[in-house]
């Protein structure tokens, strides 16, 4: 069977989404520095967080209907977490630091993202 870019790409979020989402739930502490400080209950947070991407990522590789607008909805939950982490790591390790310069590349990746779990998945 023959996949399409948007395919490969949506499987790709569903392999990321499973493995951050276990690790959510196995290291929360690790994913605290992503949370404005502003969150409550930080520890919750991630592990709703890694349930969620768990989910979605079952979703996308069973192809169920809600798996595309709930992944994009996730995707886009998540990048202002994303954009505090690039602030932090920019402020304290500088702007050519690789945890800085990874960080800010992960931003622009996410509408590559939602772009593949909106899109049809047909073979």
């Amino acid at each position: 069977m023959r996949r399409t870019s948007r395919e490969v790409v949506a499987l790709t979020v569903a392999g990321l989404f499973a493995s951050s989402g276990v690790l959510h739930l196995i290291r929360p502490a690790a994913f605290e520095e992503f949370l404005p400080e502003s969150v409550p209950a930080p520890r919750a947070v991630n592990a709703v967080a890694g349930a969620v991407e768990v989910a979605c990522a079952y979703g996308l590789v069973t192809g169920r209907e809600w798996a595309g607008p709930a992944s994009a909805a996730t995707l886009l939950a998540v990048w202002p977490a994303n954009l505090v982490f690039a602030v932090r790591a920019t402020r304290a390790l500088g702007a050519s630091s690789p945890k800085a310069l990874v960080a800010w590349a992960r931003l622009p990746l996410q509408v590559l993202r939602v772009w593949a779990v909106l899109g049809p998945q047909e073979s």
